[in-house]
C-alpha cells in the first residue's frame, strides 16, 4: 500500500502540520480525527486495514489530517473568542493548504469528508461550509452541537461553524442546490451517546429538502472503533 507522510509549516496556523496519505488513486477522502486525536489515529485504530483491499485496488485514497482541537474547542486556557478564531484558522488551512495538495495528487472531481465522533462534526461542518469542494460526507457517531464548548459565547464565527444553527436558517440557493447534489450519510447506533444529535440533524436535513441517509445500528458499543470499522466498509 502506498503510504506517504507530509509535514510543513502552515502559514495559516503558524506551526508545523502533519498528515498521512494512504493509497495511490481513487475517491479522495479527508479523515478528521476524534477529540484530541492525531493524524495517525485512523491507522492506529485499524480503520485503514479494515478497507485495505479497496485502497490497494485504487478505489479509495485517504488523507488523514491532524487536529488543532486542543488549541481551539478544548482549550480552556484561552477565551472563547480565541477558541473559535483558532478553528477558523484550521478551516483556512484545510481549504487552502490541504485541498491543493489533494488536487495535485488526485484529479478525481469528488472529495469526501469523513469523521467519527467529534471528527464527525468536522466532516459535516466542512462539507456544509464548502459544498463546491466536498461532494460527499460520512459521519459515524458524529457530535454536531458544539455550543457547550464556548460557555455561552456567541458571534458570527460561532454561528457559521455550528451546523445546528446555520443549516436550519439556510436559504441561499447557491448552497442549497449543491447540498442537494452531494451525498450525505449519517451513521449511528441505538446505544450511541450521539444518537439524539444524529436524529436532530436528520430532521434538519429533511426540513431543508437535502437528500441524505441516516443509518441507526442495532449493536452494542456503537460509539467505538470496532463498529466504525464495520460502518466504513458499508457506507464509503
Amino acid at each position: 500500500m502506498n503510504r506517504e507522510y507530509h509535514k510543513w509549516l502552515s502559514p495559516r496556523l503558524g506551526r508545523d502540520m502533519e498528515l498521512l496519505v494512504f493509497g495511490h488513486a481513487g475517491l479522495p477522502v479527508v479523515v478528521f480525527p476524534t477529540s484530541g486525536g492525531r493524524f495517525f489515529e485512523f491507522e492506529d485504530r485499524n480503520m485503514i486495514s479494515a478497507i485495505a483491499g479497496r485502497i490497494d485496488s485504487g478505489d479509495l485514497q485517504f488523507y488523514c489530517v491532524d487536529s488543532v482541537d486542543m488549541e481551539s474547542w478544548y482549550n480552556r486556557n484561552v477565551q472563547p473568542r480565541w477558541r473559535i478564531a483558532r478553528h477558523v484558522q484550521f478551516d483556512d488551512y484545510l481549504i487552502h493548504e490541504v485541498v491543493p495538495l489533494i488536487r495535485q495528487k488526485n484529479w478525481n472531481q469528488h472529495l469526501v469528508a469523513l469523521g467519527c465522533s467529534f471528527g464527525g462534526f468536522h466532516a459535516l461542518n466542512a462539507a456544509l461550509r464548502h459544498p463546491d469542494i466536498f461532494t460527499g460526507m460520512l459521519s459515524m457517531s458524529g457530535a454536531f452541537d458544539i455550543a457547550s464548548f464556548l460557555g455561552g459565547y456567541h458571534d458570527q464565527d460561532v454561528y457559521f461553524n455550528q451546523p445546528t444553527q446555520y443549516l436550519p436558517n439556510m436559504s441561499d440557493p447557491w448552497f442549497l442546490d449543491r447540498y442537494r447534489q452531494n451525498t450525505w450519510v449519517l451513521a449511528t447506533g441505538w446505544d450511541d451517546q450521539c444518537l439524539v444529535q444524529n436524529q436532530n440533524m436528520d430532521r434538519i436535513m429533511n426540513d431543508k429538502g437535502i437528500p441524505h441517509k441516516l443509518y441507526t445500528w442495532d449493536t452494542w458499543n456503537s460509539h467505538d472503533w470496532p463498529t466504525w470499522a464495520q460502518m466504513v466498509q458499508h457506507y464509503l
